[in-house]
């Protein structure tokens, strides 16, 4: 990142230094005090359960430059404490400021799902032919993606930054820092709908992505979402589809599948292209069709964008396929919401040569509809014909009922993700293919760790 001095960070931040060199130099910021290095400005954070406060001190010890406060410097201090009013408010306002010193096209993603794998499409369609920087892991929130922005350098033409939202405001703060030139919505489904209570106010919400849009601004919309398409050509700014519908300005035709990569043709204008893409799945489709169009409304040529998608690879937990001695494993541990675990499904299903096996764990922040969302999975998973089911967490005894009601005769429930891997191991064949999806903190990444240790 760009260097700062601790003088000028409290400029940007409305702080107070309280102490120490004004022209001491930072060059990295972190949040996690077990990352701190040499010139780092820490930032901690107050949590639910630990004030990061109490690590300042160890911070400079381990050479951090400065630190924000919202106390007072410990007497005697002698290094630079920057009091601030919220350490979080300070970090979204530096945030802000460097994004606007970088002159770079960022492009926002954002959806209830998908997110992560169509910043990865997008930032593979530009590689070929733009300096592209991309979000790291699922660095999305009022934390990360704040981070994210320093990660943006001079020399980068191009920024592709996920952003998420769980709770109302959040995207407007968001937005406020990334100000994105375009931006892609996903699909509006189901996920954090406990917060939000309708699927009409996470639209509201995540159209807030296009707060600071000109008239030059593109928004790129899931055309195959009902409710995306409504916002389509009602914008002073403007809006490009994409689906498999026919009625998307990008669509796909021709689409066929072999081994575990998909092929077809891009068709939009009048004109087609054929793509490549090492993944499976329809949403597969979709993102890459939103990533070409991404990519020509910044200029690339059509070669250069197949040639890029082609390099696609899915990000860690996301859907990666571990060929293994005797079977497959689909490690899609990351999260999951009804639409997502749907779509893996499918890939559990056209991956397989052999029996399917989903472990599927909970899936959390539904709310109300928690037990419908989880049925209807269960329901779909035995209408696909996925063979085997085994469920994890109270909430997921919806899914086995959900299978099992509808035709699904090998399902087993248990409380916990030990208890299910050991049933796992005693029915695991040759040319089984497994599928293991749950909520973030249902820790179903356990269970591929558990198999890539006793079976790899």
């Amino acid at each position: 990142m760009k260097t700062y001095t601790a003088e000028q960070v409290a400029a940007i931040t409305n702080g107070i230094l309280l102490c120490g060199d004004p022209q001491t130099e930072i060059t990295n910021i972190q949040y996690d005090s077990r990352e701190v290095t040499d010139g780092t400005l820490f930032v901690p954070i107050k949590g639910a359960k630990t004030d990061a406060h109490k690590f300042i001190e160890d911070c400079f010890r381990k050479g951090a430059a400065a630190a924000f406060t919202e106390y007072d410097a410990p007497e005697g201090a002698d290094k630079p404490y920057i009091k601030v009013e919220s350490t979080i408010g300070a970090l979204h306002l530096l945030a802000a400021f460097h994004r606007r010193q970088m002159n770079v096209k960022l492009i926002g993603v954002t959806g209830s799902v998908g997110k992560t794998s169509t910043k990865e499409m997008i930032a593979a369609a530009l590689s070929c032919g733009l300096d592209v920087m991309k979000t790291q892991g699922n660095r999305n929130s009022q934390i990360g993606m704040p981070m994210t922005m320093f990660d943006i350098a001079s020399h980068n033409e191009a920024a592709v930054i996920e952003m998420g939202m769980s709770e109302f405001g959040e995207m407007d703060r968001l937005s406020d820092i990334a100000r994105p030139d375009m931006a892609v919505m996903t699909n509006i489904g189901k996920a954090h709908i406990e917060n939000l209570k309708t699927q009409e106010n996470i639209l509201a919400e995540k159209f807030k992505i296009t707060k600071y849009f000109t008239k030059d601004s593109i928004l790129f919309l899931n055309g195959d979402d009902k409710l995306l398409r409504q916002l389509h050509n009602k914008q002073f700014f403007k809006t490009v589809t994409f689906g498999l519908s026919e009625d998307n300005d990008y669509y796909a035709d021709e689409i066929r599948t072999f081994g575990f990569s998909t092929s077809f043709m891009c068709v939009r204008h009048g004109k087609k292209t054929q793509l490549n893409i090492p993944a499976l799945g329809v949403h597969i489709i979709t993102n890459a069709l939103a990533a070409f169009a991404v990519g020509e409304a910044m200029g690339l040529d059509e070669q250069t964008i197949a040639k890029g998608l082609a390099g696609y690879k899915n990000a860690p937990m996301r859907q990666q396929i571990h060929e293994l001695k005797d079977f497959l494993l689909i490690d899609d541990s990351y999260n999951a919401s009804p639409e997502a675990t749907k779509a893996s499904l499918d890939v559990l299903k056209k991956a397989s040569s052999g029996r399917t096996i989903a472990v599927l764990a909970d899936m959390l922040e539904l709310g109300d509809e928690a037990p419908a969302e989880h049925y209807n999975v269960g329901k779909y998973l035995a209408e696909i014909g996925i063979d085997t089911l085994i469920t994890i967490g109270n909430i997921s005894e919806n899914t086995a009922n959900g299978a099992r009601e509808n035709g699904c005769e090998r399902v087993t429930s248990f409380e916990n993700n030990g208890e299910a891997y050991q049933y796992l191991k005693t029915i695991i064949e040759k040319d089984c293919t497994i599928l293991v999806k749950g909520s973030r903190s249902m820790h179903t990444d356990v269970i591929v760790s558990n198999i890539l240790a006793d079976y790899k």
